[in-house]
């Protein structure tokens, strides 16, 4: 999210989280000027998305927009996970997933990051607006939760349910929800957040 009507619009809702990029590349991202509404609800937890930007910039922008989740959509190591837990921050490890995808690639990162975050793999680092075969995660081993994402909107959420994932801690949704990049259309965030009570999952 980047406008901050919206952000407050949106934050009426009571999401779990909302997420702000920081990716220049990105159609989302913040830009150079951004401001978040002083008024924006603490019990809503600030996610910066980054992808394989250094250590410094990264704090840098938790301190400024008083963030306390970071996500990792690009390369990062391990150790950048591990420093940016020493600080306090809680880190979501992005994985894009096509039928290649070797789950013991996450065996390195099991103990320095507090969630795994599933998407789709294509030409954007999320935001992509397509799901992957989510039956592949049906091979998920580790005793670890993740986020799934990839393509969500209320018209596929509850599928996430018959799927009976049992590690599946919450769901990201972007571009299912979205009038155009970065601006969130209120009623489909409404309506996914009403489907999302029955899951019992966070957003």
């Amino acid at each position: 999210m980047r406008d901050a009507e919206n952000i407050q619009q949106v934050a009426k809702l009571k999401p779990d989280y909302m997420g702000f990029i920081f990716y220049e590349k990105s159609p989302r991202f913040v830009g150079e000027n951004f401001l978040l509404p002083e008024d924006l609800s603490p019990e809503i937890k600030r996610v910066g998305v980054f992808v394989d930007q250094p250590e410094d910039y990264i704090l840098a922008k938790a301190w400024k927009y008083g963030l306390s989740c970071i996500q990792l959509h690009g390369s990062e190591s391990p150790d950048l996970c591990q420093a940016l837990q020493k600080k306090n921050l809680m880190v979501i490890k992005v994985f894009s997933m096509d039928d290649s995808f070797n789950f013991m690639m996450l065996t390195p990162y099991r103990n320095v990051v507090d969630y795994f975050l599933f998407d789709t793999k294509g030409v954007y680092f999320g935001g992509n607006g397509v799901t992957f075969d989510w039956n592949m995660l049906t091979n998920y081993q580790f005793d670890f939760p993740f986020f799934l994402s990839g393509g969500l909107s209320p018209e596929n959420i509850l599928q996430v349910q018959e799927l009976k994932l049992e590690k599946l801690y919450g769901v990201d949704v972007n571009s299912g929800l979205e009038s155009s990049p970065g601006f969130k259309n209120l009623e489909k965030v409404r309506l996914l957040i009403s489907k999302l009570d029955n899951l019992k999952l966070n957003t």
